[in-house]
């Protein structure tokens, strides 16, 4: 979940920086035989059940087809968006905005 921030959201600070996520993945990938992923994270100091699951993801990744794989990497757009105005009297009036579905623009 995010974080409230006003009337939109953002996203929770992840624990691990994303270097050390590829890094991780690629050392377990590369080790013959392959390691307990119990042991490795704890020799790591990484939670275990998060390594096994950004190994999980990267394996889920690489059997995705071409366009599917790149769109996993974009950003998606958001959900919605705010817009404040100011009355006369200087109080904000905050209207949120909806994207429309994908299914609605077919």
């Amino acid at each position: 979940m995010g974080v409230m921030r006003g009337a939109l959201t953002m996203p929770a600070p992840r624990k691990y920086p994303l270097e050390l996520r590829e890094r991780v993945v690629r050392m377990y990938r590369t080790a013959e035989p392959k390691p307990v992923i119990r042991r490795m994270a704890e020799e790591l100091g990484v939670h275990h059940e998060a390594l096994r699951g950004w190994i999980r993801q990267a394996e889920a990744h690489d059997r995705l087809p071409g366009a599917a794989a790149a769109m996993v990497d974009e950003p998606h757009p958001p959900a919605r968006t705010a817009r404040a105005t100011f009355t006369a009297g200087g109080s904000p009036v905050i209207f949120v905005f909806r994207q429309p579905s994908a299914w609605m623009s077919v």
